[in-house]
């Protein structure tokens, strides 16, 4: 079978303006909810426990990761490059994420601000884009998320230097062992150069998968005073 020749029909469900909280923050919490199953209800909840159980019966396949996103950034010459990262936390600012301020695209984002996350729920037939600016956490905010990361991921982020080309995989494991070594006890300090942004958007798109390609996608600009205005797009 040819590239060409794979489709898929999207017959879950529609979205209509009706359905949509009149803030994004709001409405892609309760998307997101929803995927991890933790409000579903009614014909959803039906289908993601039969979801569920297909999928238990299949070992080679495991549920989707629901915190996933694609993270699009663009260096000062406008020259994009993209990566899957974790939402791990939003509120009133944003959408919450970590990595290593000295990655490519924590260089990135010292030369570019504006980025786009990207959220696709397959088994939901949904995606949500979100556009903005990013900005770093605190560093308080960074050291209390820090310590709730498995002892091997904090010693991980002192031995990576990441995106910087290494001769080979011992040679990483053998730093890994070092920070491992001067850090034995369970208090592993935060790396200076390690923590998190929030992107705080300025426009956010919802897409709910609908038959023939006539999908219903609802877009949230942030007008001047602070305030949504909600459109329908053609899909």
């Amino acid at each position: 079978m040819s590239l060409a020749d794979l489709r898929r029909e999207y017959n879950l469900t529609g979205l209509r303006r009706a359905d949509l909280d009149p803030d994004p923050m709001a409405q892609f919490k309760r998307w997101f909810d929803q995927a991890t199953g933790l409000r579903a209800s009614g014909w959803l909840r039906k289908l993601m426990i039969r979801v569920y159980k297909t999928l238990r019966l299949i070992p080679s396949v495991e549920p989707m990761d629901v915190s996933a996103m694609t993270l699009a950034t663009a260096d000062k010459e406008g020259r994009p490059s993209a990566r899957v990262v974790l939402l791990k936390g939003i509120d009133s600012r944003g959408f919450i994420f970590f990595t290593n301020y000295n990655s490519r695209k924590g260089r990135e984002l010292s030369e570019n601000p504006n980025a786009t996350l990207v959220s696709y729920w397959s088994d939901l037939e949904r995606q949500v884009c979100v556009s903005g600016k990013a900005e770093k956490l605190s560093p308080e905010e960074s050291d209390a998320y820090f310590k709730t990361r498995p002892k091997g991921s904090r010693i991980a982020a002192w031995a990576s230097d990441q995106s910087t080309a290494i001769k080979d995989r011992a040679t990483l494991e053998a730093r890994w062992e070092h920070f491992q070594s001067l850090y034995p006890s369970d208090q592993v300090p935060r790396p200076p150069h390690w923590g998190g942004y929030v992107l705080n958007p300025i426009r956010v798109e919802f897409w709910q998968g609908r038959a023939n390609r006539l999908h219903d996608r609802f877009a949230y600009s942030r007008q001047s005073d602070g305030a949504w205005r909600i459109e329908r797009l053609a899909p």
